[in-house]
């Protein structure tokens, strides 16, 4: 028995039985989409992580106070080990201090942030509660990637001033102008009159927040009309580069523990180095996709445990087909490659149809996440249905193979 011979019997035993052998691909189907939409996923939530943190620069070093004793991330991060330091708050002066290029020659700018409590903006009837009004100096926009899109931002000049004018996110413009150009309007912020000079470029929403509900502003404009003179909510400060954001950082840590007296024990701040968060997420979020994956494989074992079980209820009722087959010249192994490729082509087909269903499946975002798909992740799928094909459907090919002629002719 030539091998197209071989392939036309075998379609014909699976096409004998359309329903159930629809049934038995379903399960590889499940399977083999399963795996790829939650590796899709993954990658997806990944790319979305690292583009968001990516916004902020990959040489960002981002000060804030911690009052728990914990220490913080980076070069903060060796735990309550000493004597627990006295907290002090961020101050200007601190953030003066960092620009000192003998102390930090690595550090290329130094931007002190304050964030008001809460800030309602008005222009005319309209009115929009801003999630974020921030107090800072203009080099913060290059540290956090924040590039205007509309008008220009304030200028140092602005700062010395302590000028009211406000540079506003997508989304507070929508609110309060709607299409028109906000550009040299004036708004109302909690009651203090802010010009409008400048429209950040749209970034979006990271998860619940939307990073477009902003508004910056000269940072002595907001402590005097918002946020009051009281300690900084945060020093971001920019490296020279990505290479020296780790040199950056020591130089940051080494300016702060001389003035706020920390002294081995654990400090009253904390620094989140952007790159150092990166791969950690890059990390984290590779662990859990291959999760994912594992536990979406489950479906697919299944699936091959119910070709063995359909493939051994077809080699019984066609018991005595066998034996008609064998006793006319089939050799076993025209047997065994029947029952075989039977198996493998209900495997490969559900593979198939599993990936075109994938396919469609990641041009739909899932739970605020854009799947994306990995060709890597396809071919292993399409493999591994194949693979579970031949290594499920070789016991009952197996066991049709070795069935003696005159038993399976006895057979009722």
């Amino acid at each position: 028995m030539n091998p197209f011979e071989i392939v036309r019997f075998a379609l014909r035993g699976l096409l004998a039985n359309k329903m159930r052998s629809a049934l038995t691909m379903l399960g590889i189907l499940i399977g083999v989409s399963a795996v790829i939409m939650l590796v899709a996923v993954g990658e997806g939530a990944s790319r979305s992580i690292q583009q968001n943190i990516q916004r902020l620069g990959a040489n960002t070093l981002t000060v804030s106070p911690s009052f728990a004793g914990g220490g913080g991330g980076g070069a903060r991060g060796g735990g309550d080990a000493g004597p627990r330091t006295q907290a002090r708050r961020l101050t200007l002066d601190d953030a003066r201090a960092l620009t000192d290029r003998t102390l930090a020659p690595s550090v290329k700018s130094v931007s002190p942030v304050v964030t008001a409590p809460s800030a309602t903006a008005a222009y005319g009837a309209a009115s929009h509660a801003i999630a974020q009004f921030v107090g800072t100096y203009p080099s913060y926009f290059e540290a956090v990637n924040k590039p205007v899109d509309q008008g220009t931002y304030f200028f140092n000049d602005d700062v010395q001033a302590a000028r009211k004018v406000v540079v506003i996110g997508r989304t507070v413009a929508e609110a309060l102008f709607g299409s028109a150009d906000p550009v040299g309007e004036r708004i109302s912020v909690s009651g203090v009159p802010f010009t409008v000079v400048g429209v950040l470029k749209e970034t979006g929403s990271t998860g619940t927040q939307d990073a477009d509900d902003v508004a910056i502003a000269p940072l002595p404009a907001v402590q005097q009309s918002l946020s009051g003179f009281g300690p900084l909510n945060q020093i971001v400060v920019q490296a020279t580069g990505a290479d020296t954001t780790t040199a950056a950082q020591a130089e940051v840590t080494a300016v702060l523990d001389q003035r706020h007296g920390v002294t081995g024990g654990a400090a009253d701040y904390r620094i989140l180095n952007q790159a150092t968060l990166q791969e950690t997420v890059s990390q984290a979020t590779g662990t859990f996709t291959v999760l994912l994956a594992a536990v979406a494989a489950i479906s697919l074992l299944v699936g091959g445990i119910g070709i063995t079980n359909i493939m051994l209820v077809t080699v019984t009722e066609r018991t005595r087909e066998i034996g008609i087959r064998k006793a006319i010249g089939a050799s076993r192994g025209a047997i065994l490659g029947q029952f075989l490729l039977e198996a493998t082509l209900l495997s490969l087909a559900g593979g198939v149809a599993g990936v075109l269903l994938a396919f469609a499946g990641t041009r739909f975002s899932v739970a605020g996440i854009q799947p994306v798909l990995v060709p890597s992740s396809v071919v292993l799928a399409l493999g591994v249905s194949v693979g579970i094909g031949l290594f499920f459907g070789s016991y009952p090919a197996d066991r049709a193979a070795k069935l003696r002629p005159i038993q399976a002719l006895r057979h009722e």
